[in-house]
């Protein structure tokens, strides 16, 4: 399998999450057609016969062959088996399978936590964690009538009962949790050059502080320029060696990497909420639906009462950040239905590049409204209060599954050539991998997004493990 030179990203849109719900479908349809077994030729077969007779697992098949886990799948058991399909597998960058194929002991531990210890039937099946073979624990939740595995796979097709357990098929691979190397920041030298957006700046900045402070002999500079000019620099120029990003990278600004001889790679280390927020003072707003939210703010209501006829005859007064923020920009995309034009014509609106001088506007009227990265909203919640946005709160599990409709990736970006030419990026964000998920959170001192899943940092850390070792 060679290296595609395409960029690995592993975030869902909407759009496409969607259409990935329907293709589950047809995916579940067909297996569960083409698995119909008598009851007494399905379970004279072994897990492993099963799945070798349908070719919808020959991925799965040659990498269970490949770890040397035949004989043990085809041991007595009983066994339960949560089958990725070769449709989930292709989602995976062929670098990783490749790493994987070279690497057996990372290839097992991947495959033993598909792999429950007993037979453990979808009737049988509660919310709660479920420790695998592998040592590690699955979480497994009810969802609209769907049984989901650390909130990433879904079963499509359950019951498949064999000689020695049984076969639940599920669309995604799940990830134990990996673990990297640990990096002695005092045996890397050289300089590191950092640029992009506003919103990333504080945790890169926040890891190039502990990476120097434990020992890092080189400079790392972190330039703070917004995520499209961070692209720039980084794509067409060639002049930074990472680039932070609160969007992902765009067709056109991977084609310019391309073209300058960079195959950009891209980390999703943290989830951003964007908070809409009101005074603690205010005693009438306490949910907005996105309809009334983009209202308010491309100016077509002006008064809280046109919102909705129970609130007061009040003027509203709103913040924003400033028209050269990402941060502007994304709600401007997510909320406003793209129309700038409305948020710039709006009447009593204060812009601001400082997202203090926001909250303090916000702070100072019973009828203000505002909005900011979830970050600075955590530092005032003794003063302000988010709304809930079509009836879902802005916290780190609605954050984390998207289910809150203002909540985003951030990304740092480097490329395959870079990471295989300067081994101080590659220890940098080998570092930063290891690390960041401690920096996150909202108690006191901490950065202040959430943390990404085990599944998404996982997936990162493979990556890393992938590239550091080609």
């Amino acid at each position: 399998m060679g290296m595609e030179p395409v960029n690995y990203l592993f975030i869902i849109s909407r759009e496409n999450f969607y259409m990935n719900k329907a293709r589950s479908f047809l995916v579940a349809v067909a297996l569960m057609v083409a698995m119909v077994f008598s009851s007494v030729a399905a379970q004279s077969q072994s897990i492993v016969e099963i799945a070798a007779g349908n070719e919808d697992f020959s991925t799965l098949v040659s990498l269970v062959q490949a770890a040397g886990l035949v004989e043990v799948l085809s041991g007595e058991g009983p066994f339960t088996v949560f089958a990725p399909t070769n449709e989930a597998f292709a989602a995976i960058p062929s670098f990783v399978v490749d790493y994987l194929l070279a690497n057996t002991d990372v290839l097992t531990e991947i495959l033993t936590y598909h792999v429950v210890a007993g037979k453990v039937m979808s009737s049988d099946v509660a919310e709660g964690s479920v420790q695998t073979v592998n040592g590690d624990s699955i979480r497994v939740t009810l969802m609209d009538g769907a049984v989901k595995l650390d909130s990433v796979a879904t079963v499509v097709a359950a019951d498949i009962e064999a000689s020695n357990g049984v076969i639940h098929v599920i669309d995604t691979v799940i990830l134990p949790e990996i673990t990297l190397p640990e990096i002695d920041a005092l045996s890397v030298s050289d300089n590191i050059i950092v640029a992009g957006s506003s919103t990333v700046y504080p945790v890169t900045e926040r890891m190039a502080d502990i990476f120097n402070q434990d020992g890092f002999a080189g400079t790392i500079t972190v330039d703070n320029i917004g995520t499209g000019a961070g692209f720039e620099r980084f794509c067409p120029n060639a002049e930074t060696d990472i680039s932070n990003a609160s969007r992902a990278i765009k067709s056109k600004e991977e084609e310019a990497c391309l073209a300058n001889g960079r195959t950009p790679v891209g980390f999703f280390i943290a989830i951003d909420a964007l908070a809409v927020v009101v005074s603690k003072e205010n005693d009438f707003v306490y949910d907005l639906t996105m309809e009334e939210l983009a209202d308010i703010f491309n100016g077509k209501v002006n008064k809280w009462s046109e919102v909705r006829p129970e609130w007061p005859n009040e003027t509203i007064l709103r913040y924003s950040p400033g028209t050269d923020s990402g941060t502007f920009d994304y709600f401007v995309e997510a909320a406003l239905n793209k129309n700038k034009e409305g948020i710039l014509s709006a009447p009593n609106t204060q812009y601001s590049e400082d997202d203090n001088v926001l909250v303090q506007g916000v702070n100072g009227s019973r009828f203000a409204i505002g909005y900011f990265g979830f970050a600075y909203y955590a530092e005032n919640t003794d003063t302000l209060r988010a709304l809930n946005i079509n009836g879902v709160e802005a916290n780190e599990l609605n954050a984390e599954t998207f289910t809150y409709p203002l909540s985003r990736p951030l990304y740092i970006y480097s490329a395959i050539e870079i990471m295989k030419e300067k081994p101080q990026v590659t220890s940098f964000i080998g570092y930063f991998l290891s690390e960041v998920n401690n920096e996150l959170g909202t108690e006191e001192g901490k950065i202040g997004y959430f943390p990404v899943s085990k599944y998404a940092m996982s997936m990162n850390r493979l990556m890393w493990l992938a590239l550091a070792n080609s």
